[in-house]
């Protein structure tokens, strides 16, 4: 996804999800074949026993969703410094 003034921007896509639309949001700004990204990502939580499956869960609260401006991070982090 293109951002308002020409860069591309991290999101997870609404279209493509399987999960979280973390590995699609990778591959559409990576260029590469979500599929293979998918691969990547089991391959990565099977060797590391899991830490690449805490990595994906790390990136599904940074990543914002695609039409949102802000991350559940962001959302949280707000809602504490507000109160």
């Amino acid at each position: 996804m293109n951002g308002g003034n020409g860069t591309k921007v991290l999101v997870r896509p609404r279209k493509g999800r399987v999960v979280a639309g973390i590995c699609a949001g990778i591959a559409d700004y990576s260029g590469l074949d979500v599929t293979l990204v998918r691969v990547i990502v089991a391959v990565v939580s099977v060797i590391t026993i899991g830490t690449g499956a805490l990595t994906y869960l790390a990136a599904w609260i940074i990543i914002p969703g695609q039409g949102e401006k802000t991350s559940m991070a962001q959302d949280i982090l707000g809602n504490r410094q507000n109160a």
